[in-house]
């Protein structure tokens, strides 16, 4: 991951910064909400094979129960200080999501998800990752994991509660965010 920082210079709109990320798109970028552009790492083959195992799981449950709308890594959303910021999942109640009009729907999303997980690879930096989950919860994020592979641990986040730490789960519920969602970790923590 690496940070350019562009203010006082430039103040990018987010017409702009959908222009960069269209011209460069071999490259992934996030805006933070103090107005610097990130460029995220592309992942390896392990970490890909468990974001799809990670994303297939949820899509299945979201299938199973249409409580809400599933995104998966590629998508964007403008969280309420102004930063766009892209999860490896997330998911948002439908009620929320239907309140959007199509243009809000159809370009970043205008709020930050209900839900998220970001999964570690090689490249990221714990201490980073850490921040932009804080960033989640202080925006309306309601439950987060961060899953770190390479220590076999999970961080929980939820809305004004401390960070709970869980060392080699098997398994994450979805608690009442997702209700009956369970995340089974094999495959996506271990390999």
């Amino acid at each position: 991951m690496f940070t350019l920082a562009l203010r006082p210079t430039l103040d990018l709109t987010d017409e702009q910064f959908e222009q960069i990320c269209q011209a460069n798109r071999d490259l992934k970028f996030e805006r933070t909400a103090k107005g610097e552009l990130v460029i995220v790492a592309l992942t390896g083959g392990k970490t890909g094979q468990r974001n799809l195992n990670l994303s297939g799981q949820l899509w299945f449950w979201n299938q199973q129960t249409g409580l809400g709308a599933g995104f998966d890594s590629s998508t964007g959303f403008r969280l309420p200080n102004g930063a766009i910021r892209s999860p490896d999942a997330a998911w948002v109640r439908l009620e929320r999501w239907q309140t959007l009009t199509l243009e809000q729907q159809t370009k970043y999303v205008p709020l930050c998800p209900d839900f998220v997980v970001e999964l570690r690879s090689a490249s990221d930096e714990l201490m980073d990752l850490q921040a932009k989950m804080r960033e989640y919860v202080e925006n309306g994020l309601q439950l987060g994991w961060l899953l770190d592979p390479e220590t076999e641990t999970v961080e929980i986040y939820r809305s004004q509660q401390p960070v709970e730490i869980l060392v080699k789960p098997t398994t994450l519920s979805g608690e009442t965010v997702l209700p009956g969602f369970l995340l089974t970790l094999a495959g996506v923590l271990t390999a």
